[in-house]
């Protein structure tokens, strides 16, 4: 079983409301993604040496909400030093 199939057998388990199980996975999917991302783009990853003074570089993050079908969605949009 996956970690995800796991959480959510859990909780249903528990009885819990299935739409926020749904919306924090989906909020946790979506900033994993743009952080692997923002690694694709720089072309290394966070704290690797490789990013020391390569032109460009992390510079933090903004937040976002986005509605759902599940909810409201706090999104960490990471943003590059460049802008770009």
């Amino acid at each position: 079983m996956t970690q995800f199939t796991t959480e959510l057998l859990n909780f249903l388990a528990q009885k819990q409301d299935s739409d926020e199980f749904f919306r924090t996975s989906l909020e946790t999917a979506m900033n994993d993604l743009l952080q692997a991302e923002l690694s694709a783009f720089l072309g290394y990853e966070p704290y690797n040496k490789l990013g020391y003074n390569s032109g460009n570089s992390r510079n933090g993050s903004y937040a976002r909400k986005f509605e759902t079908k599940y909810g409201t969605v706090q999104l960490s949009i990471p943003r590059d030093r460049n802008g770009n």
